[in-house]
């Protein structure tokens, strides 16, 4: 969880708006407070990352909506969805929608503090994932157009004589393009090499 992550708490309910800050601030998580989807979205350019916690019942916009704005967008802020009781089936919408958590009112300050931190935990991962899938394919592009191939082949498994035979170059060769592989790809083993390799895939 990054220092600067910041739970986006949006709430049409003044009252709601004020005990949730209140709550969270009182455990140190920083918290920015919206009335309304609409004011939350008008205001993203200068919204910093962390979490969304939102009513799922709101007029105007409500929280399943403002779901799919943020996922069209390419948003990809976790969202928490509060929901009250009886709205069981909106929620199974809210979480069809993206949302990672829903919390039933009323509910335990604990379990609210547990679903936030838990995201922002799984955000803050997702963050360092898409760093290191950026880092990977930088150096995938420094690799020449027979590194790559010896690459693939090393990601599908094969041992270097079925490269070399399938490359029409000698199993030497193979060694040689490996080793100029793992040079550029900074990697210290094979099986961190594949790592990258599939994490670049993963995330292109």
């Amino acid at each position: 969880m990054a220092s600067s992550d910041i739970v986006h708490v949006i709430d049409d309910d003044a009252d709601v708006r004020q005990s949730l800050a209140f709550l969270l601030s009182t455990v140190g998580l920083a918290v920015r407070v919206h009335d309304s989807a609409a004011s939350f979205l008008a205001s993203r350019s200068e919204v910093q990352d962390g979490c969304i916690v939102t009513d799922v019942r709101m007029p105007g916009m409500d929280g399943i909506e403002l779901q799919r704005r943020l996922r069209a967008d390419g948003n990809p802020m976790p969202v928490i969805v509060i929901t009250g009781h009886g709205d069981i089936a909106l929620a199974v919408e809210a979480m069809k929608a993206g949302a990672v958590d829903f919390i039933e009112k009323p509910f335990d300050d604990e379990v609210l503090i547990g679903a936030i931190r838990t995201a922002l935990e799984r955000r803050a991962g997702t963050r360092e994932r898409d760093a290191q899938a950026a880092e990977a394919r930088a150096r995938l592009k420094l690799l020449s157009e027979r590194e790559r191939q010896v690459l693939e082949g090393l990601v599908a498994g094969k041992p270097n004589k079925i490269i070399a035979h399938e490359l029409d170059i000698s199993a030497r060769t193979v060694e040689v393009y490996r080793a100029n592989v793992m040079t550029k790809m900074q990697a210290d083993s094979l099986s961190a090499l594949v790592r990258m390799a599939l994490l670049a895939d993963d995330h292109s």
